[in-house]
């Protein structure tokens, strides 16, 4: 997949504000152009014009330019959730707080398609990404048990959420078209419908 590069303006002052933005414009050009495994965080410093004491006033460690943002998106998926119809089945409540995190992904969609990029060609990163969704699964059975889903429909509610929310998040930032996430995500459960329901068939040999 072709990954146009958000390149950052190097003639910035130190001075200048909205240094976690900068340094994750620079940490995102070099982990494009050299590999995450290369680039150093006194590199991303260095090419955000800032010192290496300011990275870390921000960010953990270098995997954290690509992580940070989970938390708030785990917040907006589970206050969705919460506010969801009680009438909605649990897979759907669940699609329905899926859904909500549709705003954020589009204001971001260029850092989206980057950041997948960096992860798909990073086992470790790889591997992180995998802890994030699991842990969001959790989170989301929880909310469920708390919406008075019993076991062990919460666990596969939330589970199958993951699935396809994975899906969904595949495909749009594959997809050079205009469609908006909240859509992909609509498309891929109903995908799983079809397959639980025995309604997709393997070609014949």
């Amino acid at each position: 997949m072709s990954v146009a590069v958000i390149k950052y303006d190097l003639g910035m002052g130190r001075w200048e504000p909205n240094a976690r933005g900068r340094l994750e414009r620079a940490a995102m050009e070099l982990y494009l152009e050299r590999g995450f495994e290369q680039t150093t965080v006194a590199e991303i410093a260095s090419r955000a014009g800032l010192t290496e004491r300011t990275f870390f006033r921000h960010f953990a460690d270098k995997r954290e330019v690509l992580f940070y943002g989970q938390s708030a998106l785990q917040e907006i998926i589970l206050t969705a959730l919460a506010a969801a119809p009680d009438s909605l089945a649990p897979i759907d409540a669940v699609a329905k707080a899926l859904e909500a995190t549709g705003a954020v992904f589009e204001e971001r969609r260029e850092f989206a398609r980057q950041r997948q990029a960096i992860i798909a060609a990073n086992a470790e990163l790889r591997e992180r990404e995998l802890i994030k969704l699991a842990s969001l699964a959790a989170a989301m059975g929880d909310a469920l048990r708390k919406r008075g889903v019993a076991e062990p429909a919460a666990s596969l509610a939330a589970e199958a959420g993951i699935a396809v929310f994975r899906i969904a998040f595949e495909r749009w930032v594959s997809t050079p078209s205009a469609r908006d996430f909240p859509r992909f995500i609509r498309e891929s459960l109903r995908d799983l419908r079809a397959v639980t329901a025995g309604l997709v068939t393997t070609p014949a040999s």
